[in-house]
């Protein structure tokens, strides 16, 4: 039985296909048409998840589409009529695509993929839930749900048992967890749904002046981690933007120009936000553990992107084992409808023996050949050097102890927001100015932005706080103490974003300013290529850590296919490309490629 999954129009479109229960392909839309976040049906990740197994659309048994239209649609128009005549240039400017589009999903989708079986609409937060537990190692465990919102649950919890998921309760819009920190996302200069993880990252430059303000003012937060927003502080229940005068006059100034001057308050302000969100997911997964007895959680929503809550949550929640779905925002409910698909519609057995996961390592995209990527580097002239498999780890290894910059291309792309060693920028975690030159010369991103390492798997308590695998990229841990230096006295004296010029560990280009790291364990099996390298770095070095970062460039979505990989590293100052078993030295390349830069829209 073969079911295709899909998630689309609000943002992160994708598709996801599963035959009789295994995993065969998933894909955001975005890594085809280059545009991030690309919110429109995934013509093309579907297109995509069809060749990989083989099939057209009429092939299909299933279609599952990750939410159901006609609730949103009438969340919506609640919404507007409950807060009018507010709100009215919101509703012009959505209803045109629902009259004419969205309330008329059956018809497009099967317009779109010639298809004419059953087409299935599982709740949004079910998609999430599906996508968190089916996937996961556990034979049962308790389900947190949370993100800005779907049909009207922002927050939701349950439990999974084999092939069955049973949800217990939800929160309501308007008082959302997601949507709350995207307010302070947008109040702080940042894309709503894009820059999320930025405000994650300035806060620890900051101090949580303003978390009694937060607390006292704009929620009302229980014991059992349930809260109701003050929404005469904020405009997104029916606005066009996220925060209103009101929430201005609160925190003392009008939102942050985009590309503006960060100052002392914004990074105060996000580390107060920050600081509540850890509060309220802890608060959420006792009560979770009160209800349920459960001893595992599983995670998804786009809250379930916030690392650090999520390290937080396994250094003291209540639970013993942790699994958050790798694309655990709205792309992931594509692959959860899908799963929802074949084990509760179609009612198949699962099997879970605790150990290991189905999601493969979230390898899931496409991968190219030596011979096509050969291909496309001779049609455009490059330069490059062919080299042994076996030969290729020692090769990059002494690339990266030289201090050189290296984009690594191999297999199969990943399914979600990070990079896992096959779509990465690696560099050598060791050197002090890696971060900004990273940031500012490769990336053209924001240098106060933390760099993350990959490690070894068997060396990862030897260098952090972590006691488990973390294969996604999605726990934040703090830096071991044993690696930790002392300061400088003239680092003392450093404030602000400059706080990142100190040397804080062993490991300086990977060590936040608060000693803290966003972890990713490669371990051997799963992604031998990627852990050869690593292990080839660490006997020439001593240290089994390396800088990976996605390959791409700030407001591009990552590259998906050998012609992306080679324009990047040709607009970058990237030093090698390492594509397959092709290796390409930026010194000797022409500069014809710089004719084709592309340009993204910043994020």
């Amino acid at each position: 039985m073969t079911i295709l999954g899909i998630s689309a129009f609000y943002h992160d479109s994708a598709a996801a296909l599963v035959h009789d229960g295994r995993l065969v392909a998933a894909a955001q839309e975005e890594r085809f048409s280059r545009v991030k976040h690309d919110f429109r049906f995934p013509r093309q990740a579907i297109a995509y998840c069809l060749a990989e197994a083989g099939l057209d659309g009429s092939q299909l048994d299933l279609v599952a589409f990750y939410d159901k239209p006609l609730l949103k649609f009438e969340r919506i128009l609640e919404s507007h009529l409950a807060y009018a005549p507010r709100g009215v240039r919101a509703f012009r400017k959505a209803m045109p695509v629902w009259l004419k589009q969205k309330l008329w999903m059956d018809e497009f989708i099967r317009s779109q993929l010639g298809y004419r079986g059953k087409i299935i609409y599982p709740e949004h937060h079910l998609s999430h839930a599906a996508s968190a537990f089916f996937p996961s190692p556990f034979a049962e465990a308790a389900i947190l749900v949370a993100d800005g919102v779907g049909e009207w649950a922002t927050t939701t919890y349950g439990v999974g048992r084999e092939q069955a998921i049973t949800l217990l309760g939800e929160l309501r819009f308007p008082h959302s967890l997601g949507l709350l920190y995207s307010a302070f996302t947008y109040y702080l200069g940042f894309r709503v749904n894009s820059g999320e993880h930025k405000v994650m990252g300035l806060a620890p430059y900051g101090e949580p002046r303003y978390v009694e303000l937060i607390l006292g003012r704009l929620i009302d937060l229980k014991e059992d981690g349930s809260f109701r927003v003050d929404m005469g502080y904020f405009d997104y229940a029916v606005g066009l933007v996220m925060t209103n005068r009101r929430f201005a006059r609160l925190f003392g100034g009008p939102p942050r120009r985009p590309e503006g001057p960060l100052s002392q308050r914004h990074m105060d302000i996000a580390r107060s936000i920050q600081w509540v969100t850890e509060e309220i997911v802890l608060r959420m997964a006792r009560h979770l553990h009160r209800q349920t007895g459960q001893s595992n959680l599983c995670l998804a929503g786009g809250c379930a992107l916030n690392c650090v809550a999520n390290g937080r949550l396994l250094r003291e929640g209540p639970f013993r084992g942790l699994w958050i779905q790798p694309a655990a925002g709205d792309a992931g409910a594509a692959l959860g409808a899908a799963l929802a698909g074949w084990h509760m519609f179609a009612g198949r057995e699962r099997h879970a023996a605790g150990v290991h996961d189905r999601q493969q390592g979230s390898y899931l995209g496409p991968a190219f050949s030596n011979e096509e990527i050969e291909r496309y580097l001779t049609s455009v002239g490059a330069v490059y050097q062919r080299m042994r498999p076996k030969d290729l780890a020692q090769h990059t290894a002494a690339l990266l102890e030289r201090g050189q910059v290296v984009g690594w291309f191999q297999g199969r792309m990943e399914f979600g927001p990070r990079a896992l060693g096959n779509r990465s920028i690696l560099a050598d975690a060791r050197l002090p100015a890696m971060q900004e030159v990273v940031n500012q010369k490769i990336k053209f991103r924001e240098s106060f932005r933390p760099l993350a390492p990959s490690v070894l798997e068997e060396f990862a308590g030897q260098y952090f706080e972590l006691d488990c695998p973390s294969p996604y990229m999605l726990v934040v841990a703090p830096v071991v103490a044993s690696q930790r230096l002392p300061l400088k006295n003239s680092d003392r004296l450093l404030a602000g974003i400059e706080r990142r010029r100190a040397v804080r560990s062993t490991i300086p280009a990977v060590t936040h300013v608060d000693y803290s790291s966003r972890v990713h364990t490669v371990e051997h099996t799963c992604n031998p290529r990627f852990a050869e390298v690593i292990e080839a770095f660490r006997k020439k070095t001593g240290c089994p850590v390396v800088i990976n970062t996605s390959f791409n460039v700030r407001g591009e979505p990552i590259v998906c296919t050998p012609e992306d990989a080679y324009l990047c590293f040709m607009n970058t100052d990237m030093d090698y490309l390492v594509m397959g078993d092709f290796v390409l030295d930026k010194k000797r390349q022409t500069q014809l490629a710089v004719r084709q830069r592309r340009r993204f829209a910043l994020d």
